[in-house]
């Protein structure tokens, strides 16, 4: 499809007629409670059981509470949430709590009912809610700020027999308020501004050990993780257990409680957050039935060993062996008729395409998953080939999908060209590829039924809310590698919309060669969670310096005490234990990061910046070698340097262009050559490198030198972004994704405030104040000159600098102007298009006036702000 310039009419141009395969029925499913469901609702009520009522008085919510669940569906729970919070003692704070249920069963609610009961209730203690992707923790603070608006909390005095009269909005009370904590976010909220705070792990962590530090933990009333069994996952997990640790050594009462959806031993959990309650639920409030598709047929997998067992014929069927087995050849109960197109001549795309054609048509919505971002832009674009033609969608769902392709059109990067290809036909990619912005604008456009097929890479599942009446996996990898159990659970329990589906499905459609691997995947138990900190893995030094330096512990018995509150105590014998913590003990003194006085164990200034900065002892180490280079000689009449110095130490994703490195060193002043030669970086090593050749990484002094080319070459990309690039023209030069770039710029900002608080943990002030004057222009992504005007919202980087140019270079020049004559200043910021139609021209003008209003209202609010400062100073 393209769109008709003089028209703006949308018209395909790849397949002609394109046809999916016909989906037709061959054997009677029988009566079961998904084939019931079509017709008959059979969630569960209140009616025979007034528990279920969240207005109960057994849960002791605020009237306004319930109204405000009620207002966004809630009405009621479910049997197992009721009884999860009622004989748990969680409902009560009187008991930690883990509990599991299917994704889509209701877990957020049992922790969101448990959070906002302790805070309205107990107006001092605070909430922390933990979470695993910074999506999620968006996402999260917009649900709860909408679940407590209106909402305050009860007066320290009032009498608990009056608690619903003195919970009624009054003058003098504080509304409930929520704050989120993520990589890129700007927040620097302290307890007193905040009741819950929603954080990623890493925030939490650092949250909670500035609390143990300033003595203000006590402040905390209850902490709940949610993704429990992230406590695995070898890169981020263990730091949830030194978090949880810590909160277990306090003598305060902190409730802790965890929840999952893929628990395989709760009850080891449990017994180490200071033996909680455990609970498991497999209800699934909405149905769903399981397909596995091969070779165009589709066959029924209501369970894993039904699965297993067809899975493993299908894969034995050879002519051979059908002649020699006795065992029947699998029932399928629909088969796909081949497409007339030769684009969908492979069966496992033919399958892919006509499931999500057929689930569009009908409809409802459907996710895809595949295992590469290349692959989801092919595949929407294949099935965006085989839904009705734009002329055949209603006029209302059109102007939605037009207003759609406007808004991602103004964002900063422009409109992707294969969106602008299937988001009028209503599907659409959704990828670590893509910024911020576009992801929400996208899920938000599938939520709202504008969009009907998404085609997402694995992260999706796990990163972000977005149930769909049919799941359809194109395989079942994530880049070359089958997806773990637990992965697989995410993907197919997002099949299932409760409030807008009453059933859901799942489509496995899988290839000859992967048959044997599925099987055994379907097979596969869940992973049990275990400690990060086993040996081999890097937790345990984090471990003992974090605890020493916030001063949980100060002598070797009090460590071994601090262990026996660790997930680790409980997989590890003693002995093995012992000798850990003394050869870990032994390794931090001899780094310089602890040291010991009279059997007293301290951090030193290192450690403490370490710790402060929120980094592994490890990257500590690196950090401190670097920094120390940079106050022997820092180029300061040049901007690499410090640059480099606020780029993560992981921060390339990918590999580096060689090629690329070399021609931007080429064109490097004398101030920025220095820069280089400072930090170590030889030019002669990147010419052989673009020709070639490798670098050698066999010993643990080479992997360092070679993550410090690594950190530079993303220094290159942020020292784009600070000198007004556009996202877009940056991922085109060095052939990265968009989204790949916006992260980068993102994980800058929280880097960079941890080196800042590294060089004043240090008393290297000098150094500190040269850092913190760069991170204003990070954060705006703009020169010194532009920095007052990319404090108003919509108005960063490149957009400031046509501010500037067109005669705006004050906020409160923008403050005076008229919304009209800012239009024309955003229209030439806008990344370049096509002329649309009259019509489509108009909307999108209306758009942008809208947008411009917006800036000069936050200009005006920011220019009243300076001149009040102004007139105090006076």
């Amino acid at each position: 499809m393209e769109v008709n310039k003089r028209s703006g009419v949308y018209h395909r141009t790849t397949i002609d007629d394109a046809k999916a395969g016909e989906i037709r029925d061959v054997s009677s499913r029988g009566i079961s409670e998904y084939t019931q469901r079509r017709t008959l609702a059979l969630t569960p009520t209140p009616t025979s059981n007034p528990l279920l009522e969240l207005s109960h008085p057994s849960y002791g919510l605020p009237e306004e509470l319930v109204h405000n669940f009620a207002t966004l569906g809630i009405r009621s729970i479910y049997p197992w949430q009721a009884e999860c919070l009622l004989r748990s003692g969680a409902l009560n704070g009187e008991r930690n709590l883990v509990y599991s249920a299917p994704t889509g069963g209701g877990k957020s609610l049992v922790a969101d009912i448990l959070m906002l009961k302790k805070v309205i209730e107990t107006p001092e203690k605070k909430a922390l809610l933990v979470l695993p992707y910074v999506a999620l923790v968006q996402e999260k603070v917009r649900w709860l700020r909408r679940v407590v608006e209106g909402i305050t909390k009860k007066p320290a005095d009032s009498d608990n027999k009056q608690r619903n009269s003195l919970w009624r909005k009054r003058g003098d009370e504080e509304n409930v308020r929520v704050v989120g904590f993520f990589g890129g976010s700007k927040s620097k909220a302290t307890w007193a501004d905040l009741d819950i705070a929603v954080c990623t792990i890493e925030k939490a962590n650092s949250l909670v050990n500035s609390a143990i530090e300033d003595l203000t933990v006590g402040k905390l009333g209850v902490v709940v993780i949610d993704e429990l069994h992230i406590i695995n996952d070898d890169s981020r997990g263990y730091i949830l257990e030194l978090m949880a640790t810590k909160l277990l050594s306090l003598e305060q009462n902190i409730q802790l409680v965890g929840m999952s959806a893929t628990l395989n031993n709760p009850e080891v959990l449990a017994r180490w957050l200071d033996n909680a309650r455990f609970y498991i639920s497999k209800y699934q409030p909405v149905p769903i039935e399981e397909h596995l598709v091969f070779d165009n047929t589709v066959y029924p997998a209501a369970s894993s060993s039904r699965f297993y067992k067809t899975a493993t014929q299908l894969n034995a069927q050879t002519q051979t062996q059908i002649q020699m087995s006795s065992q029947p050849r699998p029932e399928p109960c629909r088969i796909i008729l081949p497409s007339p197109n030769k684009e969908f001549k492979d069966p496992l795309i033919n399958a892919v395409v006509s499931l999500a054609n057929e689930t569009a048509r009908a409809g409802h919505g459907a996710l895809v998953f595949c295992s590469s971002r290349a692959g989801c832009e092919r595949d929407a674009i294949l099935i965006s080939q085989v839904l009705p033609r734009v002329e055949e969608v209603d006029a209302g769902t059109m102007d939605r999908r037009r207003d759609l392709l406007s808004d991602l059109r103004s964002t900063s990067t422009g409109l992707d060209p294969v969106l602008e290809k299937t988001v009028p036909v209503g599907v659409a990619f959704h990828h670590a590829g893509l910024t911020i912005e576009e992801r929400d604008l996208i899920a938000t456009a599938y939520d709202n039924g504008v969009i009907k097929v998404i085609v997402a890479t694995c992260s999706l599942a796990a990163g972000i809310n977005l149930p769909a009446r049919r799941v359809i996996l194109h395989g079942a990898r994530m880049g070359a590698d089958l997806v773990g159990p637990s992965m697989l659970r995410q993907m197919k329990g997002r099949a299932g919309r409760k409030g807008k589906d009453e059933i859901g499905e799942t489509y496995l459609c899988c290839q000859k060669s992967d048959l044997e691997a599925v099987t055994e995947l379907m097979e596969a138990d869940i992973p049990t969670v275990e400690s990060g900190l086993m040996p081999g893995k890097r937790g345990i030094k984090r471990a003992l310096l974090e605890a020493i330096a916030t001063g949980l512990v100060t002598t070797v018995e009090a460590v071994h005490d601090y262990m026996e509150k660790t997930l680790l105590y409980h997989f590890i014998d003693n002995d093995e234990l012992d000798n850990m913590v003394k050869e870990t003990l032994h390794d931090l003194e001899e780094t310089g990061l602890t040291r010991t006085d009279d059997c007293t164990l301290h951090a030193t200034l290192l450690g403490q910046a370490t710790v402060a900065s929120s980094l592994t002892p490890e990257d500590g180490l690196f950090v401190h070698k670097e920094l120390r280079k940079a106050l022997e000689a820092f180029v300061m009449d040049g901007e690499m340097h410090v640059l480099y110095s606020f780029t993560p130490i992981q921060a390339v994703q990918g590999n580096v262009n060689w090629q690329m490195f070399r021609n931007e060193v080429e064109t490097f002043d004398e101030s920025n050559l220095r820069a280089l030669n400072l930090i170590g970086l030889k030019p002669a090593v990147i010419n052989r490198m673009a020709q070639g050749g490798s670098l050698k990484e066999s010993t643990p002094e080479e992997r360092q030198i070679a993550q410090v080319y690594r950190r530079f070459y993303a220094a290159l990309q942020l020292r784009d972004l600070c000198n007004e690039m556009p996202i877009y023209a940056i991922a085109r030069k060095y052939d990265i994704p968009r989204g790949h770039v916006q992260n980068l710029a993102q994980t800058c900002h929280g880097f960079a405030a941890g080196m800042i608080k590294f060089c004043e943990r240090m008393n290297w002030g000098a150094l500190a104040a040269v850092l913190d004057h760069f991170s204003d222009r990070l954060k705006a992504g703009a020169k010194a000159d532009l920095l007052a005007l990319t404090k108003i919202p919509y108005v960063k980087s490149r957009t400031a600098r046509i501010f500037w140019e067109n005669g705006f270079k004050t906020v409160a020049a923008v403050a005076m102007a008229d919304t009209k004559d800012l239009l024309p200043v955003l229209l030439i910021a806008q990344p370049r298009k096509p002329r649309l139609d009259p019509v489509n021209e108009k909307k999108y003008h209306d758009k942008l006036l809208a947008k411009a209003g917006i800036i000069s209202e936050y200009a005006n609010k920011i220019w009243e702000r300076q001149m009040q400062l102004e007139l105090d100073e006076e």
